[in-house]
């Protein structure tokens, strides 16, 4: 496709849309679980990507399968986990939590590099849990520290599917065939899912609701994978935290949410740990 060469800056795309797309969740957590809206939103990604493609005359091919699996898999599990936060909690405290994730990844890359952890990236973790602990803290409801210690989840996977977007992109995957393996196990992980479990059906005023959330999730997605394979590392990881900002403005505008300010010191203290995990967690080798 023939799109700006913004580098570091699609990140800023992507978040402006995953922001929109947290909005949708919540709206559409009050008829559909989480389960159908992963369905949904990986199911308009991949019938875009395949149309794309065809009319493009590429090719889903791959020899990265299991890489993409990996990617897909974990990806799947982070994105339930997440949609599931968005439904239980403020969307701020929600996006937040997941967006925990290059803290979790500052505490596995050494291990998986095998070399021993430097000091920063453990004061980095320090400052991020006690981020959590005190964003958490005032939830006093059972169900809200599950849906908190479930968003926490979703970020602690979402640090690990980074690393092999990363590789994804530095072993010259293209964005768009990065995207299509993972709405195809979403799609299908989700539709087992809701036709083993439950299905709610929909009607035509749910349409504008499910479209716009699978349209803002696969631009955002697009953005978020170009911004990887094109753009630093560290830039990249360092602006995401742009949709933590925009989904709080979202929350105050639309809910009326307002968080105390133990919960905002709390957020920039997350924010805080992850970029300071992105700028000093080793990479990845690649391939």
């Amino acid at each position: 496709m023939n799109l700006p060469r913004l580098g570091s800056l699609w990140m800023l795309v992507a978040a402006f849309f995953f922001a929109i797309m947290g909005v949708l969740v919540k709206l559409g957590a009050e008829k559909f679980s989480s389960a159908e809206l992963v369905f949904y939103r990986s199911l308009f990604g991949l019938l875009f990507i395949i149309i794309v493609t065809r009319l493009r005359g590429g090719s889903l091919k791959t020899r990265l399968i299991n890489t993409h699996m990996k990617r897909a898999i974990l990806g799947f599990a982070s994105l339930i986990c997440f949609f599931f936060a968005i439904s239980e909690l403020p969307l701020a405290t929600a996006i937040t939590l997941n967006y925990t994730s290059p803290m979790f990844l500052a505490m596995a890359m050494p291990f998986m590099l095998h070399e021993k952890p430097r000091k920063i990236l453990l004061l980095a973790v320090a400052i991020g849990f006690t981020g959590v602990i005190l964003l958490l803290k005032p939830s006093l409801h059972m169900n809200e520290l599950i849906a908190g210690a479930i968003g926490l989840l979703s970020g602690a996977m979402a640090g690990i599917v980074y690393v092999h977007v990363t590789q994804l992109g530095r072993a010259g995957e293209p964005d768009w065939r990065t995207v299509f393996y993972f709405t195809l196990v979403c799609t299908i992980g989700s539709g087992l899912w809701m036709m083993f479990y439950h299905f709610t059906p929909p009607d035509w005023s749910d349409l504008l609701t499910l479209l716009g959330l699978g349209a803002s999730a696969t631009i955002a997605q697009l953005a978020l994978t170009r911004a990887y394979r094109t753009g630093s590392p560290l830039v990249v990881g360092s602006l995401a935290y742009t949709t933590v900002v925009l989904a709080s403005l979202f929350g105050i505008l639309i809910w009326g949410e307002t968080l105390s300010a133990d919960r905002w010191l709390a957020v920039g203290l997350i924010i805080l740990s992850g970029i300071i995990s992105v700028c000093f967690t080793p990479r990845p080798n690649k391939g």
